[in-house]
Order: C-alpha cells, then structure tokens, then sequence
C-alpha cells in the first residue's frame, strides 16, 4: 500500500502541492494524470525521495522496491538480452554468489533462484523485448547498435523484467510504436504489483487502469475507472459546483442588498446585523476555474482537382535499395488516412516521399501542380533553432508578414504573447510541438502529414488537435500510436507491411486484436455466394460525406444533451415548487437521448455502409 499523507512541496516559490493526501492499496493500477506543470513527475521524485517534502509523509511497505525508467541505457557492448536480465540486480547476485558458494548456502540460494523463478529468467526477458519490438537477432546485438529512442526501450524492458513492487512509469509510450503501446498496455493489465503511470495516452488510461489520480489544484483526487469514466465524473462534478456557486452567489447578493439598505434604519438594525452574520458565515464557493482553452487553427487550403497525389509503381528507399515497391496509390484531399504496420516497415519511409522528402526509385509519381504539402514528425522539434523566439521563427518564414500578424498565427496555436517572445530552449516539449505544427502549416497544405503528433501533447491539446484536424479541409495523413487519435481522425487505413503498401480491410479494433494474439495478417474474407457490388470511386466519397455529416449530427445533439444535463445539475432546480420546471426539463432531456439513438443508428449504418463499399 501507498499512503500519501498531508504532503506539501514547493519550488523556487512555487507551491505544487499543498496538503494532498492519497492511499493506494496495493496491486492497484493508477494513471495519473493533470495538466503540464502540475507537479506530475515532482510527485514520483517524492515517492522515490529524491525530493524533501516541505511537509507530510509518503509510506511504503518494508523493503518495498520501487522501479521506474530514469533514462535511456547507456551505448555499450553488452547485448539487449542481458542488460534486460541484469536489471533483475538479485537474481544476477545470486548467481554470481553460487559460482563460490557451498553446502548450505549453496542449497538456500539454489532455493531462492527457484523462488523468484530464476530458471526462466532469459525466455521472459526475452518475451519483454520481443514486445517492445525487438527481433530475437536484434536482442543478441550490443546496445551501442541502438539509437536513444531504442535504448529507452531496453530500460523500460529491464524494469518491467525486475518487477518492482511499486513501478513507476512516465509517459512511457512516448517512445513506442502503436505495437509496442499496445503491447505494453495488455502485460500492464496483468501486472502483479502496483502501477503508478503518468500518462496522456486516453486509450491507456482506459484499458491498463483500473483508476485515475487527478492532480489539480495542488491536490490529489482518486477516481474509479478508466479516463472516461474519471472524464465523466469530473464534469458532473464541475456542473453541480459551479450550479452551487452560482446560487451562493445570489444569495449572497440578496443578503448584502438587504445590509446595504437598511443598515441605517434602527428598525430594520437587528434583521440587518443578523444578515451581516450569516454572510460572515457563508463558506465560499468557489467555481471551478476554467483554464484557458486549448487551441489549433490550421489556415484553409483551397480546393485542387482529384486526386492531389498518385503513385503508379513507385519504389522508395535508401542508398539504392528499396524499403517499399510496386506502390499504386491515390490521395483525394478530402482523405484522412492512418498508416498502419510494425516498426520499421517503412511508414515513415512513405511519409517522406508523399512529402517530396524523398524522391521515388522507380515507377511514377503524379501530384497536382498547385499541391502543397505539410509535414511533422518528432524530431522536427529537435531541430528548432532553441536560441531564438517562436515569433523569430516565423519572421524568417514570412519576413514581410507584420508582427502582429505573426503572433496571432502563434496564438492560433496556443503560443500566446509570452511563449511568443521566449527562446525556443526554454519552452516546454508540447510548446515545441505546437511550434512545429504552426511551422508545418503556414503555408496552407492540401495534404498534411502528421508522424507521431502528440507524444508532447498533453490530453487537452490531443483532443483540440483531433477537433482542428476534424475541421481541415486537407488530406490528412496519419502515424501515431494514439489509438484515440486514429479512431476519431482517420476513415481510411492503408497496412504498410513486408515492402508493399494496402488498404486495410477491417478496422482499428480488429487491427488492435491481431496485433495482441501476434497474428502478422488479417484473416482473408470468406468468398460471398452472390457477387459483390463494386463502387465507383465518386459513390465512396459520397458515403464518406454522408458518414462525416452523420458524426456532425451525433457531436450537436452530443453538446445540446451536454448543456442540458449541466442544468439538471442546478440545485436550485430541485427545490420546492419547482417541480413543473423540472418536468420540463426532463422531458426535453429524454427527447434529446432519443433523438441521440436516432443519430447514433444513423451513423453505425453509414459506418457499415462505406466499410462494405470500400471492401467490395
């Protein structure tokens, strides 16, 4: 168990936490999670006491390990295999100890070994690095073969081979592909000891925890649930708050205008000084505070002849050698398509040469004369000039452009005036990110390419990201391990896979499921007895219209059932004599709910429509 007891903290001035209490029984799995800046990781140096707190306590068990990935591991010759099971620091001791040991200690280390399962030690490290995407060859290599992001990996593999009692992990899929993320969320699940994971990944926190520890405030509250149900449960919570506030707030109003005017009046003296107490009285409520709203304004294109961009045979690769070939593809710029495929397929190897990144090896490649492209990918970020301002990055992209102008673009991508004058250095990673993408834009593309977007974003900015890509009358192509991301962005999926490039038949869930049993291809579809329709490539995309028209429908009555429930929350409303009014709301809520199933089947229809078109 983790008992979290009145903790305070502060730095240089700033107070992180204050009086935050929180008790963690033991084998729970916790996502925690709160806006950047918080205190999040602050909170892990603590619990590692690595940090002084100013005030309380932090209880663990006796002897109680604790693990987490500070850092990469270094470069050196030692293979991936045996710097994962060295991370097991007692299993390697013992069995250094037994080359020299005899008689009776020889048979109590032999019986501790067994203990800690020692004997299969190699197949599960070896199974840990197999699901963070290593091949069998590539375990035996030393890690000097490997980059800082594939080292990151290793160290998450060796503490997840230690298991520690309490494990500590910090956004750890910001360095994982989509396999890898998933594979990390199924073996978290089964985890046998407690979890602690800072994490902005909603589909993780939905399916590897069991609750959500929310910091705000300088405080700590736990929720039941995945993020959803922790999302849920803090805007009903945020409604009856600020319906409370509201209506203290009026009360308190009333009772000052009654003090105000007969405070003078000797009859009225006594009424008037009771009020005064009752308002000295009142405990404030506080309504929540909202923070300012996150933002992405990607400009508009203007609209090309279809298609923007065709492949006829095309190859690609590095140094002579084809990565991906015989590649015959069609972009509309009102696609939006997620590259799907295992580390090293070559999605990003394609990403490149949609961006003119690279040039095709063979084949031909069409694009529309007019066409302009955007790209982002991770380390872009890395290569932001960190001595000078985001505003003087843009003045070197637009050097006519007037300041002003420059800082609303900036603004338009949440760098208000203060980020847009500070050096690049100094910012965070999800304002780096957000600088990026401003940079990616500025010109307007009709086909923008995003890879692994949101590993700096925290939830709010991911979720302002999907409704700006939502809105963009681009094409969109996707690479990213957010599932959340691909599931509400993309409606055509392409599996990038042994060289080739395809559509992909089912959707993201069965994707998700074949990955997790290890399958390398989706089962062919059964041949129907009656042949299949073929669809013209105009009836798709006006099946896709219908669907995105369909979406638009279930968001309104979504924000219109969202408003009403906001005013069922209002005590006031639940006072006597209101019972008419109340009728009235309900009556509306429950005509909104049937109106929302109404929607939903609508869109589920679509859905399976243009599903069923696009495999015929």
């Amino acid at each position: 168990m983790l008992r979290i007891s009145d903790i305070s903290y502060s730095i240089a001035g700033r107070s992180l936490l204050e009086g935050a209490s929180v008790t963690v029984p033991a084998g729970h799995k916790v996502g925690i999670v709160g806006r950047n800046g918080a205190g999040k990781t602050t909170l892990f140096k603590l619990i590692r006491n690595e940090l002084t707190l100013d005030g309380g306590s932090i209880e663990l068990p006796a002897r109680a390990r604790i693990g987490g990935v500070a850092q990469e591991v270094p470069g050196s010759e030692v293979s991936l295999i045996d710097t994962v099971l060295e991370a097991d620091t007692e299993r390697a001791s013992l069995l250094a100890e037994a080359e020299g040991a005899t008689g009776e200690r020889m048979a109590e280390i032999q019986t501790r070994l067994q203990d800690i399962d020692a004997w299969s030690a190699e197949a599960r490290a070896a199974s840990i690095l197999k699901g963070l995407g290593f091949t069998d060859e590539e375990q035996r290599m030393p890690c000097s073969a490997f980059s800082g992001g594939w080292r990151m990996r290793v160290a998450l593999a060796g503490v997840l081979f230690a298991q520690p009692d309490l494990l500590l992990l910090d956004e750890p899929t910001n360095y994982l592909d989509l396999e890898g993320a998933l594979w990390l969320e199924t073996y978290l699940a089964r985890y046998p000891h407690t979890v602690l994971i800072i994490s902005h990944d909603r589909g993780l926190l939905n399916r590897a925890v069991g609750h959500i520890l929310h910091l705000e405030g300088r405080k700590l509250t736990l929720y039941t649930g995945g993020y959803d149900a922790f999302a849920r449960a803090r805007a009903e919570a945020r409604a009856v708050q600020s319906a409370a506030a509201k209506k203290q707030e009026a009360q308190r109003a009333h009772l000052q205008a009654f003090v105000d005017r007969f405070k003078a009046k000797a009859s009225k003296a006594k009424q008037a000084q009771s009020r005064v107490k009752m308002l000295e009285k009142m405990e404030p409520i506080r309504a929540p505070e909202d923070a300012a709203r996150t933002v992405f304004t990607f400009p508009s294109p203007d609209q090309l002849s279809p298609p923007i961009l065709a492949l006829e045979g095309a190859a690609v690769g590095y140094d002579g050698k084809p990565v991906l070939s015989r590649l015959s593809l069609r972009i509309d710029q009102d696609d939006r398509i997620a590259l799907l495929g295992r580390n090293g397929e070559g999605k990003s190897t394609l990403s490149k040469l949609l961006a003119d990144k690279l040039e095709a090896m063979d084949g031909h490649k069409t694009a529309s004369s007019k066409l302009r492209v955007g790209y982002f990918a991770q380390h872009q970020v890395d290569e932001l000039h960190i001595e000078e301002t985001p505003l003087q990055h843009l003045q070197r992209a637009r050097p006519d452009t007037a300041p002003p102008k420059l800082r609303a673009v900036l603004a338009g991508f949440g760098l208000m005036a203060e980020q847009a004058e500070t050096e690049v250095g100094r910012l965070s990673g999800g304002q780096k990110a957000r600088l990026s993408l401003c940079l990616a834009t500025l010109d307007a593309p009709h086909m923008l390419i995003l890879d692994e977007p949101t590993n700096h974003l925290d939830i709010e900015s991911r979720e302002a990201l999907v409704e700006a890509l939502t809105a963009y009358s681009g094409a969109v192509i996707l690479v990213s391990h957010d599932m959340h991301l691909l599931s509400l962005v993309a409606d055509r999926l392409w599996l990038v896979k042994d060289g080739r490039v395809a559509p992909y038949e089912g959707d993201l869930d069965s994707y998700r499921a074949l990955l997790l049993k290890g399958e390398e291809k989706p089962a062919k579809p059964r041949k129907e007895e009656k042949k299949r329709r073929v669809y013209t490539h105009d009836e798709i995309k006006e099946l896709r219209a219908e669907l995105r028209r369909c979406e638009a429908r279930v968001a309104k009555i979504e924000e219109m059932r969202g408003k009403l429930a906001t005013r069922l929350a209002d005590p006031a409303l639940y006072e006597d004599g209101r019972g008419g009014e109340l009728a009235t709301w309900q009556a509306k809520y429950a005509e909104v709910m049937e109106g929302l199933d109404r929607a939903e089947a609508l869109w589920v229809a679509a859905a399976e429509k243009l599903e069923k078109a696009e495999a015929g």
